[in-house]
């Protein structure tokens, strides 16, 4: 048996105890015209739409993560991501808005309408790309009984790699869904596709968790 076909026996999802994991799909990385667009990712909004309403009909949990960059992690704000950097007065280490996207306290920090939670649908806001790290997102899962993570989203070679990570370290099954993450380069998807498959998740199609989902 190869490596590719343990995972798939291995990491098979958990009927009633799966999640589906919306990471980023927000205005400030979808909107035209904002300094951090991800062009390919207004693409897979179809297939992410087309698993809500299956995890709803099955209602299965749906969780969504919203990366906010603040003041509080100047890691990011101005030293990993310079376009966000601007002394201003009062506030020498350079926190400014020559970009807001994703901005903490900025509209467009929300999920795009098409993807919109619904009331009772938990939203993650999160200042750094691991989903997991310093949210309430494990403590969440494990209260509704999750143990096998659908994880959909922008951008796959950051906040999706890194959230795929914190969720593999904590002992979840880990589904990543191939043609439902996006970034901005195509040899980049592919790269971190094949990271996936090597070493931490399923790579499976939208629709192959659909029909895996439907069944139950």
């Amino acid at each position: 048996m190869d490596r590719n076909q343990t995972f798939d026996r291995v990491l098979r999802l958990e009927p009633g105890r799966t999640a589906l994991l919306v990471i980023d799909m927000q205005r400030g990385f979808l909107d035209p015209g904002e300094a951090m667009e991800v062009p390919p990712a207004r693409e897979i909004i179809p297939r992410i739409q087309a698993l809500l309403t299956l995890f709803r009909e099955k209602r299965l949990p749906v969780i969504f993560t919203e990366f906010a960059y603040s003041q509080a992690v100047p890691l990011l704000v101005g030293e990993l991501h310079p376009e966000h950097k601007r002394a201003l007065p009062g506030n020498p280490r350079g926190f400014g808005r020559p970009s807001s996207s994703c901005l903490e306290g900025e509209d467009n920090v929300h999920t795009i309408s098409d993807l919109a939670p619904r009331p009772g649908e938990l939203v993650i806001r999160k200042r750094w790309y691991d989903a997991f790290n310093g949210t309430p997102l494990d403590g969440a899962l494990r209260a509704r009984g999750v143990t096998s993570l659908v994880l959909t989203g922008t951008m796959t070679d950051i906040c999706v790699l890194a959230s795929v990570v914190g969720a593999f370290n904590r002992e979840y099954r880990v589904v990543v869904v191939e043609d439902a993450v996006a970034t901005l380069w195509p040899e980049t998807q592919r790269a971190t596709l094949d990271i996936f498959r090597r070493a931490f998740a399923r790579v499976v199609s939208a629709k192959e968790v659909a029909d895996e989902v439907a069944l139950w």
